[in-house]
C-alpha cells in the first residue's frame, strides 16, 4: 500500500496518473496547502521541504520499514523502479527518459510555476516578470514541440517523462500559451488526455489553481522564509 500525500496541483497529478496507470494500491492523504497542512510536524518528517506530493511505501522492495519519498520526480522514479513500468531498462532508453524527466523538474515546472504566480497570484502586476516567465515558458514549449515532431511520446514509449510534463501543460491557457502554435504538443496532449488512467486521475478533481485565492492562503503559500524552516 502506498500513502500518497496529495493536493490537486500539477506535481500532485503526476503521481495520481502513475498510480492510476499501474493500479498500484494506494490511499490518498489530503494535504491542504492553502491551510498550511504542509507545515505540520508529521508531514515534515516525510517531506522536509514542506512540499507535496510525498509518499510512504508500506511494502518497499527491501522488505524493511515503510519508506518515505519526497519530490515528484524522485517519486516517479521510485515507483517506476518498484513496478518495472514506464522506465526503460536498457541504458540508453533509461537515460533518455531520465533526461526529459529532469528537464521537466528543472525547467518546465519551475518556469511555468513562476509564470502562473506572476500572471495570476502576485498582488501587483510586474510587467517584466510576466514577460520574462511567459517567454521562457514559450521557449520550453518550443523545445518540447520540436522534440515531439517525429514521435508520439517524449522518450519513445509512454513513460514517466510524459507523466511529469503533461500536468504542467494542462494549465497552458493560464500560462498564456496557445497550443495551436505548438501542433506537436497539441497532438501529444490530446493523446495523453484521452488515456483512461489520466481521465481517472483528473475526474472530479478541481485543480488548486481553478479558484480565487484568499489573502490567508496567499500568506501561507507565498509568505514563507528561512525563519519558517527554523521555527
Amino acid at each position: 500500500m502506498i500513502d500518497l500525500y496529495y493536493w490537486p496541483t500539477p506535481n500532485g497529478h503526476k503521481i495520481t496518473i502513475f498510480l492510476e496507470e499501474t493500479g498500484l494500491p494506494h490511499k490518498i492523504v489530503p494535504v491542504n496547502i492553502g491551510k498550511g497542512d504542509q507545515f505540520q510536524p508529521d508531514f515534515l518528517k516525510i517531506s522536509p521541504n514542506n512540499r507535496m506530493p510525498a509518499i510512504v511505501d508500506h511494502d518497499p522492495a527491501d522488505g524493511g520499514a515503510p519508506l518515505s519519498v519526497f519530490e515528484s520526480g524522485a517519486i516517479l522514479l521510485y515507483l517506476a523502479e518498484k513496478t518495472g513500468k514506464f522506465l526503460p531498462k536498457d541504458l540508453r532508453g533509461r537515460f533518455e527518459t531520465l533526461q526529459w524527466l529532469f528537464w521537466q523538474m528543472g525547467g518546465l515546472g519551475p518556469m511555468a510555476g513562476q509564470n502562473g504566480h506572476f500572471n495570476a497570484y502576485a498582488p501587483e502586476k510586474i510587467p517584466y516578470a510576466i514577460e520574462r516567465y511567459t517567454k521562457e515558458t514559450g521557449r520550453l514549449y518550443g523545445v518540447l514541440n520540436k522534440r515531439l515532431a517525429d514521435r508520439d511520446y517524449i522518450a519513445g514509449d509512454y513513460s514517466i517523462a510524459d507523466m511529469a510534463s503533461y500536468p504542467w501543460i494542462v494549465p497552458h491557457q493560464s500560462h498564456k500559451q496557445n497550443l495551436d502554435e505548438f501542433p506537436n504538443i497539441k497532438r501529444w496532449f490530446e493523446r495523453i488526455k484521452a488515456r483512461p488512467a489520466v481521465e481517472r486521475a483528473y475526474n472530479g478533481v478541481a485543480p488548486s489553481y481553478s479558484k480565487p485565492m484568499t489573502d490567508e492562503e496567499r500568506k501561507v503559500l507565498f509568505g514563507q522564509s528561512a525563519s519558517t524552516v527554523k521555527a
